[in-house]
């Protein structure tokens, strides 16, 4: 370690995870992996450059500013922002050749003016609501008409109507089937009228439980960065995570009974134990929540994170094992990720706080530098 916290990202790991999703498509299909969110909290540089070594066909992000740093990474990578944007996130947009998601007639004609004026086409995927309830219209002839006011422009270039699904992730699948059903009958109607149009509405999630939704193009998110749809164990979808956590010991202390660690004295010796302090806390994006109920692993082996998480602290309970005897000052410690047989993974870390998967990874602070590993590195 040559800090006090770090985010190892594997590069080639992620390649792999988007070859193992191509895999699910029939041929033809297009993989569109999702790198909002600074890549799901990986680094989206990074991970856009190893995404379009392993050959996606186009990139989504959720903002102009997204677009902007991923466009650096890939200039010639086709690029779709999927979210709301500002009229001058729409002049961002534009600047970065990306095209764009549109779910109102207003927010159609802001686009065509911005592209009229900066002298552009812009490909547009128009988003049908089928059941979310963000973005978008409930009504098909209204996403008809938005259709055709979009095809109606010289500025506009009609390229996909698109959906989001609001239960892939469950095990009833009723709601998932309709809104999937909504999509192709709509774009059915559509495509009568403009055949090149493509359909699209599959996360991770849906492209893993159901062929069926995989349209013309797939969207996953958390499945490329190795983590399960389902929050359970990536290693059951035949994922690889891609991103671990690290610190190091800086301090090991002998407890006796009644000795307390930590703002407000939640955990108290009850015994002789030894206690490392770890130097990385919330700042740094360990949950507070974790407090006397995580785990981290040293050595090889798992200990019991004891008292409060602070700021830029944590402390742990080593006990008075062998194990605990071998742990020494400079030793690395992972909080997400595996040493020898020991493992802590994103979905276990979020079942301590009743959260998602994601939810961990996006919550590693930008002060945790991320460094890709793997060939690519």
């Amino acid at each position: 370690m040559n800090q006090r916290a770090e985010a190892r990202i594997d590069l080639d790991a992620l390649k792999g995870n988007c070859r193992t999703l191509r895999a699910l498509l029939e041929p033809g299909g297009e993989l569109c992996p999702v790198l909002k969110a600074d890549g799901y909290g990986h680094g989206a540089a990074g991970c856009a450059r190893a995404a379009a070594e392993a050959g996606v066909d186009r990139i989504a992000m959720a903002t102009a500013r997204e677009a902007v740093q991923i466009r650096s990474a890939v200039p010639e990578m086709p690029l779709l922002v999927l979210g709301a944007m500002s009229p001058p996130e729409i002049d961002l947009a534009l600047s970065t050749r990306a095209e764009v998601s549109a779910w109102d007639p207003g927010f159609i004609a802001a686009i065509d003016a911005r592209a009229a004026k900066a002298g552009r086409t812009v490909g547009v995927h128009v988003k049908y609501d089928t059941g979310m309830g963000r973005l978008g219209s409930f009504d098909p002839g209204l996403v008809l008409a938005m259709c055709r006011q979009v095809d109606s422009s010289s500025n506009l270039d009609l390229r996909a109507l698109w959906t989001h699904f609001a239960t892939a992730d469950e095990a009833d699948r009723t709601f998932l089937d309709l809104q999937r059903e909504r999509l192709a009958s709509l774009g059915g109607e559509v495509r009568s009228e403009f055949p090149a149009v493509k359909l699209h509405a599959a996360n991770s999630a849906a492209m893993i439980c159901e062929p069926e939704t995989h349209f013309d193009m797939v969207r996953p998110g958390v499945a490329v960065y190795g983590m399960d749809p389902f929050g359970i164990d990536a290693a059951g979808q035949g994922l690889q995570p891609v991103l671990s956590f690290h610190s190091y010991v800086a301090s090991v202390k002998h407890f006796e009974p009644g000795m307390s660690a930590g703002y407000g004295r939640t955990w108290i010796a009850g015994k002789p134990t030894r206690v490392a302090t770890v130097p990385v806390g919330y700042g740094d994006g360990v949950r507070r929540a974790l407090s006397n109920r995580g785990h981290v692993i040293i050595g090889g082996n798992r200990f019991p994170i004891a008292g409060t998480i602070s700021m830029d602290y944590l402390t742990v309970d080593l006990g008075d094992s062998t194990a605990a005897g071998t742990v020494n000052i400079g030793d690395e410690v992972t909080l997400i990720g595996s040493q020898g047989e020991a493992r802590i993974t994103s979905e276990e870390v979020a079942r301590h706080f009743d959260s998602i998967n994601y939810e961990v990874t996006c919550g590693i602070s930008p002060r945790v530098p991320r460094h890709g590993v793997g060939r690519q590195a």
